[in-house]
C-alpha cells in the first residue's frame, strides 16, 4: 500500500469531502439523539432500539457542525444543503488573452463584485435590460407589431407638437412646438428695423434726395425772378419738386413700424409722389408737343398753354389718383395683419410672423399702375419731341430723364416679383421699391435742374434775359434746326445751312405779315447764326 502523506502525489477525489460531511451527519444526529432519548445512559437504551426513521431524520436535519471542507454542513426544512457556488465571468484581460475569473458567491444569497465585472467592448457599466427604453420629451410612443409591450420613440415632427404618450397634434397657424415639444408658444413678430442693412441703404439714399431737393427747392425760391427759374416754368417746377421729394419721403414710411394710421399714409402717399412728378412732366411734354405742332400751320398758340392752365391739367391728373384712393379707402378699410406664411421655415425655430400693412401685391400694382400709364405717356410724348433743340426747351433733357426711368422700372419688375417665393420677401421687395423711387426722383431731379442750380449759383452771367421772339419765329427756326438735322446726312453742312437758311429769309419774307417779318428775322438768324 502506497502511504499517503503531505508529499504524496496522491490526489483526493474532489466529492470524497461530502461522504465524509454524511457520515459525520449521521454520526452528530445518532449523538444529539441519543443526548436526548438515552441521557447519562452508556450505549443503546430501550427508546433508541426501536427508533422511527423518520424521528432520525428529524435530527439528521438538525444538525450543525464545520465539515471537512471547512464549510458549515447544515440542512434547510426540505432537507437539502443550502447551495455554494463561486460565479465566474469569460473575460478578456488584454488582446490575446481570455479566461474565467471569479465575481461573486452564492451561500444562501447571491454577492456579486460588479465593479469585477466586464460587458462588451471592455466596458464596465452595467447595461440595460429592458425591451424599450422611456421616450424623451416632444417623442410619442409607437408600439410595435405583435410586442404591444415594446414601442419605438418617434419624434413630433414640424409643427406637431406631443399631447400624451401615444399622440402628436399640429399647433394652431400663429404658433409653433416649444423646446420639448410638449405645448405651443407664440410665433414671433417681427419688422423690417431702422438698423437693418436692408433699411441702411434706402434710408440713407432718400436722406441724400431730400437734402438734394431741398437745396434746389431753396435755390429756386430765392432766385425765383431769374430768367432761367421763369423759363423753366416755375409753377410746373415747384410741382414737380413737390412730387420728387415726396418720393424720397416715402421711404421712412415704408419701414416704419405699420399701424392704421401708417397704413394709411403708405396707400395715400406710395403713388402720389410719382403721380405729382409724372403728372408735371407729362403736361409739360404734353405742352411743347402742342406748340410745336401748333406752329406748323398756324401763327397762333394752341390753347391751355398759361402757367394757371398748366397747373390745372396737372392736378386734374393727380385728382384721378387720389380718387382712387379714397375708393380703395372705402371698400377695404386699411389695417396691419401678421403674415405668419411668408417665413413659416420648415423649422419651427425659425419661423416668424411679418407685421406689415395689408397691401396685396395687386393693390401695389394698382396704386403705381397709374403713375406708371402718366410715365409711360410722358415716354412717348418725349419721343414725339425729341427733335427740339434745347435752345427753345427742356424737351431733350426731360427725354433722356424717361428714358432712365423706363429703364429702372423696368429692372424693378422682375426683381420686385420675381422674389415672391423667397424667405426675405419683405426685405427684398421694400428695399427694392424704394430704392427704384429714389432712383427715380435722382433721375429728374439730376438732369432737370441740377444744371439750372449750377447755372444760378457758378454761372450767374448765363443768367441772364435774352431777347424776345415771337411764337412764329421760334416755331420756325425749330423746324428749320429739325430740317438742317435731317439733310446734313446728305449734303455738307455748309451747303444745307446756306440753302435752307436763304430759303427761309425767301419764304418768310413773302408769306410773313408786316408785323411779324422782323421777329420771324430774328428767330431765323439766331438759329443760322448758330
Amino acid at each position: 500500500l502506497e502511504r499517503i502523506g503531505r508529499d504524496s502525489s496522491y490526489e483526493q477525489e474532489g466529492k470524497v469531502q461530502f461522504v465524509i460531511d454524511a457520515v459525520y451527519s449521521m454520526a452528530h444526529a445518532l449523538h444529539n439523539m441519543h443526548k436526548e432519548l438515552c441521557p447519562g445512559y452508556v450505549g443503546l437504551c430501550p427508546t433508541m432500539s426501536s427508533v422511527d426513521g423518520k424521528e432520525l431524520l428529524r435530527y439528521i436535519r438538525a444538525v450543525n457542525f464545520t465539515g471537512s471542507a471547512g464549510t458549515p454542513v447544515t440542512f434547510n426544512e426540505n432537507g437539502d444543503a443550502p447551495g455554494r457556488y463561486d460565479i465566474y465571468q469569460y473575460q478578456v484581460s488584454n488582446l490575446t488573452s481570455h479566461e474565467y475569473k471569479v465575481i461573486g458567491q452564492w451561500t444562501d444569497y447571491l454577492h456579486l463584485n460588479v465593479k469585477n465585472m466586464q460587458w462588451g467592448r471592455g466596458e464596465h457599466r452595467i447595461p440595460q435590460s429592458v425591451c424599450s427604453l422611456p421616450c424623451k420629451s416632444g417623442e410619442r410612443k409607437k408600439t410595435v407589431k405583435g410586442v404591444p409591450c415594446c414601442w419605438h420613440c418617434e419624434r413630433c415632427e414640424g409643427y406637431q407638437y406631443q399631447t400624451d404618450e401615444t399622440t402628436c397634434q399640429m399647433c394652431p397657424f400663429n404658433r409653433k412646438p416649444n423646446a420639448n415639444g410638449t405645448d405651443c408658444q407664440l410665433i414671433p413678430i417681427i419688422k423690417l428695423e431702422w438698423h437693418s442693412p436692408w433699411a441702411i441703404v434706402p434710408v440713407f439714399i432718400a436722406m441724400l434726395g431730400i437734402i438734394a431737393t431741398t437745396f434746389v427747392i431753396t435755390t429756386f425760391i430765392r432766385h425765383n425772378d431769374t430768367p432761367i427759374v421763369r423759363a423753366s416754368g416755375r409753377e410746373l417746377s415747384y410741382v414737380l419738386l413737390t412730387g420728387i421729394f415726396l418720393c424720397y419721403a416715402v421711404t421712412f414710411l415704408m419701414i416704419a413700424t405699420p399701424d392704421t394710421v401708417l397704413c394709411s399714409f403708405r396707400r395715400i402717399f406710395l403713388g402720389l409722389g410719382m403721380c405729382i412728378s409724372y403728372a408735371a412732366l407729362l403736361t409739360k411734354t404734353n405742352r411743347i408737343h402742342r406748340i410745336f405742332e401748333q406752329g406748323k400751320t398756324s401763327v397762333s398758340a394752341p390753347r391751355f398753354i398759361s402757367p394757371a392752365s398748366q397747373l390745372a391739367i396737372t392736378f386734374s391728373l393727380i385728382s384721378l389718383q387720389l380718387l382712387g384712393v379714397f375708393i380703395w379707402f372705402a371698400v377695404d378699410p386699411p389695417h396691419t395683419v401678421v403674415d405668419y406664411g411668408e417665413q413659416r421655415t420648415v423649422d419651427p425655430e425659425k419661423a416668424r410672423g411679418i407685421l406689415k400693412c395689408d397691401i396685396s401685391d395687386l393693390s401695389l400694382i394698382c396704386s403705381l399702375g397709374y403713375s406708371i400709364l402718366l410715365m409711360v405717356t410722358c415716354t412717348v410724348y418725349a419721343i414725339k419731341t425729341r427733335g427740339v433743340p434745347e435752345t427753345f426747351n427742356e424737351a431733350k433733357p426731360i427725354g433722356f430723364t424717361m428714358y432712365t426711368t423706363c429703364i429702372i422700372w423696368l429692372a424693378f419688375i422682375p426683381i420686385f416679383f420675381g422674389t415672391a417665393q423667397s424667405a426675405e420677401r419683405m426685405y427684398i421687395q421694400t428695399t427694392t421699391l424704394t430704392i427704384s423711387m429714389s432712383l427715380s426722383a435722382s433721375v429728374s431731379l439730376g438732369m432737370l435742374y441740377m444744371p439750372k442750380v449750377y447755372i444760378i449759383i457758378f454761372h450767374p452771367e448765363q443768367n441772364v434775359q435774352k431777347r424776345k421772339r415771337s411764337f412764329k419765329a421760334v416755331v420756325t427756326a425749330a423746324t428749320m434746326s429739325s430740317k438742317l438735322s435731317q439733310k446734313a446726312s446728305d449734303r455738307p453742312n455748309g451747303e444745307v445751312k446756306t440753302e435752307l437758311c436763304e430759303s427761309l429769309e425767301t419764304n418768310n419774307c413773302l408769306n410773313a405779315p408786316n408785323g411779324q417779318l422782323e421777329r420771324i428775322g430774328d428767330g431765323i438768324s439766331e438759329l443760322c447764326n448758330v
